[in-house]
């Protein structure tokens, strides 16, 4: 009896039922033992949990463990992994590797069946979903929530989609090192030390190592601040990078650029627009609103348009989302168009389910977690704008601290990173001493001075506190903030004010 005819002898029901390939797959295997650099070539995701025998699936995990290890696998070099293996002594024990290679029929295409493998591995996924479909949706036990019913479907479904399994299963140890290596080499190679995506300020990168997959950043900061300026200069260096990278033929995969989806819940599309083309022209965003620009300025703007035209950039303005309408809109983008990051502009603006709406705080909650659970899902970061309380302007220090972040502190909870804007040259603004016209007040005079050199020492500069940090230390960044196009940059190396406003740590 040959191999595939006792697995098929051995599960008849089961492969009755759903799609599968055992000699696909026991020929690949063997394709593989008998050259190694298949798995170096291979553009298919596949993983052992594809493998529809289990058998073959640890075969799988085993071959490429010893492969991650520089070590050239074989019959027999993989025999003392398997020698107590009981599925394996079904087949006719270690001999089973052997045979496994005997034709070399799967050095024909390789590609071609662990593609097969792997599509079918994607019907047995389906199949399950449409199960589970059916089954929530004739289970009327509980209160019927169809929306939710709807929206886990379109979850499933995406899981589908990347190739991923079905209630996410454990992965092992190694698989985590190898993604972890992965990242670190990464970071290594950029030159700049950025393992995440580039926020395009090398001050703040190097604080943090980029924006990194998975992680929910809060960023917070009072009214006038700049968050939304923050937010968007960050979203258009990430995506302009990646169109930048693929411009020099820089696979995806090693980009520290990303496509971008901004969920506007604030500013309308155009208005976002408005201040990008700002900045990339230089011209100040007021005057581009009200028409005050001369004809070179315009032929300026007409340049930065055709620049930012092919920007992977994508503006959702819709008003009131839930959380989990922006969810499944996410999806939809991550599916189309695969982005790499995820703005909120802002997190108070979104709604809850609706059962928590009588408790702000709790839809709030719901709201923060929400965000994580998108991030790990997506496996991208997810960028939130907060709302700060009022007791920061209450107190003398007006530099922003954890426990001012508003309504809820599941917020600081569920975030990886939390982020507060400040700029001192907003309260200094404020404060500037009235001189009465034509006065020769000396006291008067001498406070208006002062005031003018503590102006001068802080305009244009700003703090981004960094409150915390699960991937390391917390601290300030120091930026340049230029009100007039809404741009942050880094500050000038020459920039003497710089050593002397505030501390680093």
């Amino acid at each position: 009896m040959s191999a595939s005819e006792a697995i098929l002898s051995r599960e008849p029901s089961e492969i009755r039922t759903l799609p599968s390939n055992v000699e696909a797959e026991a020929a690949f295997l063997g394709a593989v033992l008998i050259d190694n650099r298949i798995l170096e070539e291979l553009q298919t995701p596949l993983k052992p949990d594809h493998f529809f025998a289990a058998v073959h699936g640890r075969v799988y995990e085993r071959i490429q463990t010893l492969v991650d290890r520089k070590a050239v696998v074989t019959p027999v070099t993989l025999k003392p992994y398997f020698e107590t293996d009981e599925g394996l002594k079904e087949l006719g024990g270690t001999a089973y590797l052997a045979r496994l290679t005997a034709d070399g029929q799967g050095l024909l295409n390789p590609r071609e069946l662990a593609e097969q493998v792997y599509d079918l591995a994607l019907l047995r996924e389906l199949i399950t979903v449409g199960r589970n479909l059916v089954e929530g949706a004739l289970d009327t036990s509980d209160s019927v929530a169809p929306l939710e019913q709807v929206e886990k479907a379109e979850a499933a479904l995406y899981a589908v989609a990347e190739g991923a399994q079905t209630g996410n299963e454990a992965q092992s140890f190694g698989a985590a090192t190898r993604t972890s290596l992965e990242m670190i080499e990464k970071a290594l190679l950029s030159g700049g030390h950025i393992s995440g995506k580039t926020t395009g300020l090398v001050s703040l990168n190097e604080k943090i190592g980029g924006l990194h997959d998975s992680d929910l950043i809060i960023l917070a900061g009072r009214p006038g601040m700049g968050k939304t300026s923050l937010v968007t200069n960050i979203a258009f260096n990430a995506a302009d990078r990646l169109r930048r990278d693929q411009a020099d033929g820089i696979a995806l995969k090693d980009s520290v650029g990303a496509g971008v989806a901004f969920f506007s819940l604030e500013m309308s599309a155009d208005q976002l627009a408005t201040r990008i083309l700002a900045e990339q022209s230089g011209i100040s965003s007021e005057a581009l609103r009200m028409g005050r620009i001369s004809r070179e300025d315009f032929q300026q703007l007409s340049f930065a348009s055709q620049r930012l035209a092919e920007l992977p950039l994508f503006i959702d303005d819709t008003p009131a989302l839930t959380i989990s309408a922006l969810r499944a809109r996410a999806r939809r983008l991550k599916r189309r168009h695969d982005i790499g990051l995820i703005v909120v502009d802002y997190l108070q603006l979104l709604q809850g389910s609706g059962r928590a709406s009588d408790n702000r705080v709790n839809e709030i909650s719901e709201i923060s977690r929400g965000l994580k659970t998108l991030a790990k899902e997506l496996s991208v970061p997810v960028i939130a704008l907060s709302q700060l309380s009022r007791a920061v302007e209450q107190r003398e220090d007006k530099r922003p601290m954890l426990s001012d972040l508003r309504e809820s502190g599941s917020i600081e909870q569920d975030a990886d990173m939390v982020w507060f804007v400040f700029r001192e040259d907003y309260y200094v603004m404020s404060r500037e001493p009235k001189v009465p016209q034509g006065s020769d007040d000396s006291k008067t005079q001498e406070a208006h001075a002062a005031w003018q050199a503590e102006m001068e020492r802080v305009y244009g500069l700003a703090e981004l506190i960094v409150a915390k940090q699960r991937h390391g230390s917390t601290g300030k960044v120091r930026l340049r903030f230029e009100a007039k196009i809404t741009r942050f940059s880094d500050l000038a190396p020459d920039d003497m004010r710089a050593n002397s406003y505030g501390d680093d740590e």
